[in-house]
């Protein structure tokens, strides 16, 4: 597949949406920093026995008065820019429109959603990601589809993982390009989809709407779906599973059509990093004068701390402040029934043993969450013993960049026998 971004040449200049989103966030910056100078100033000299203000960590008298002015000076000169860069938006981008965006600044885009994603979404910064499934590098309108005379019915749906983008499954292994995408379509048949979405949204958001596109999928592709598969990147797993779990209780018709899920390195029992982050938020608000650098640790997005168990429904996260720690509360969802599912899992480690499976993994994603086994045996996904390959000497990044893996997937799809578990070589 020749990369997306790479058909026309690359603008050179910021969009003026980006500045926008830009000057959005600096804005945001500055008052929040703010707020922790004040929470910072307050927790010392309440200690000295002078008093607050009128709410917890903000300071009184003239002190109080100064970081509230900084606070409004900052949000009418962002309003100010805001109003100027949103009356010149239409006209600048009219003259551009026609040009994609760098593979550098998707690249940014991805990660700033998948850590800050959720507040871009609340705060309407242009900055946000929209979810949309692309063919060939560019977004389907299902009003005004493209012409598409080389498509089958055999569509395949492939999702990446958190502060990621679709490009990102255009990878590199040894100077060679890896597709996994490409493979399934050249050795079996596939017409590729790529999703993109914004990462820092709750997973279950993410699933909802991906349950309603794939809806509208199957309604306007060009020739009847005879068959879905879909093929996922850590977080991805959790959407798809959120979106199959929204479309069952919804009764839609998408489901029908999915006939194979491969999930590469998914968190189904959550990520110790994103575990290890909620226990730093506990110390460092445990005491007044660290309790205002918490805030720098509630910056992070929706979806990151999703992953701390592996979220999928609503009721996983509603209702609960998303930085108190809790024990693993999530309602166990299953694999989706009748259809075909698999799962690789990577780790850094030459070959298996205690010690690697339970804490090595693939640097981010633990063995045992990735092929979705859990100590509660209800909690335990069922991937049958011959749907489960491991990747040696494997990075949680690295799963898609390994031919091996692609190799993996097209023997798995292609329904031939497999006797027993496939190992995947690093």
């Amino acid at each position: 597949m020749t990369s997306p971004a790479a058909k026309t040449k690359p603008r050179k200049r910021p969009r003026t949406s980006d500045l926008r989103g830009a000057a959005l966030l600096a804005t945001h910056a500055t008052v929040g920093v703010t707020h922790i100078a004040e929470g910072v100033h307050q927790s010392v000299w309440g200690t000295l026995g002078f008093p607050g203000g009128n709410a917890p960590g903000q300071a009184g008298g003239i002190t109080g008065l100064v970081y509230s002015s900084v606070r409004g000076v900052a949000r009418l000169l962002g309003k100010g820019v805001d109003v100027t860069l949103a009356r010149l938006q239409p006209l600048l981008e009219a003259a551009e429109s026609h040009l994609p965006g760098t593979p550098q600044r998707e690249s940014i885009l991805a990660a700033l959603n998948g850590v800050v994603g959720h507040h871009l979404a609340a705060t309407h910064n242009p900055l946000a990601i929209r979810m949309s499934v692309r063919y060939r590098g560019e977004p389907l309108d299902w009003q005004a589809l493209p012409p598409m005379p080389d498509v089958t019915g055999k569509v395949l749906l492939l999702i990446h993982g958190l502060c990621m983008s679709d490009l990102h499954w255009h990878a590199e292994h040894e100077g060679r390009v890896v597709d996994h995408g490409d493979a399934l379509a050249s050795a079996l048949g596939y017409t590729p989809l790529y999703l993109r979405y914004n990462t820092g949204l709750h997973v279950s958001q993410n699933g909802r709407e991906l349950s309603a596109m794939l809806e509208a999928l199957v309604a306007h592709w060009p020739v009847p779906i005879e068959e879905l598969t879909v093929v996922v990147h850590s977080m991805g797993g959790l959407v798809i599973r959120s979106a199959c779990e929204c479309a069952r209780q919804d009764a839609l018709r998408w489901p029908a059509r999915l006939k194979n899920l491969v999930f590469l390195g998914t968190p189904h029992h959550g990520a110790p990093l994103e575990r290890a982050g909620n226990r730093v938020d506990v110390l460092l608000g445990s005491t007044p004068w660290t309790a205002p650098f918490a805030r720098l640790g509630h910056l992070r997005s929706a979806g990151i701390t999703d992953l701390r168990y592996g979220h999928v429904v609503d009721e996983d996260w509603q209702g609960h402040h998303r930085f108190h720690r809790k024990p693993d509360g999530r309602r166990s969802v299953p694999l989706p029934e009748g259809v075909a599912c698999h799962a690789v899992a990577a780790t850094l480690a030459a070959r298996r043993g205690p010690l690697a499976d339970r804490l090595l993994g693939d640097g981010l994603v633990p063995l045992a969450s990735a092929l979705g086994r859990h100590d509660d045996p209800h909690r335990t996904l069922a991937f049958p013993k011959a749907s489960q390959s491991i990747a040696y000497r494997t990075t949680h990044i690295g799963l898609l960049s390994s031919p091996a893996v692609s190799r993996q997937i097209v023997h798995w799809l292609a329904a031939r026998p497999i006797p027993g578990t496939a190992p995947v070589p690093g």
